[in-house]
């Protein structure tokens, strides 16, 4: 009798992704981490019971770590993830 052969399918490739920043991503951390700059210079300036080092400094420290900066980590734009699920079958739009 002949043997039967059973092909085995080619294993999927792994495909590296690229990395999931763009440059707006960069752009938003950029101004956080100016912001939190900022907020610590103006944590130093003199005199130390003034309206910069009690008022404004803990508010751009605030701004720069609590929302810029996870803004920066987390924004996604979403023709990117449309992008990504079309098909590419024109008459289907």
């Amino acid at each position: 009798m002949a043997r039967i052969e059973v092909k085995q399918s080619p294993k999927k490739k792994i495909q590296l992704l690229s990395l999931p920043f763009t440059k707006i991503n960069y752009q938003i951390l950029a101004g956080g981490i100016l912001s939190i700059v900022l907020g610590y210079i103006a944590l130093a300036q003199e005199p130390w019971d003034g309206n910069m080092p009690l008022v404004v400094a803990p508010i751009l420290l605030v701004l720069g770590y609590c929302i810029i900066i996870p803004i920066g980590i987390l924004f996604r734009r979403k023709e990117t993830s449309e992008m990504l699920a079309d098909t590419g079958d024109p008459a289907e739009k």
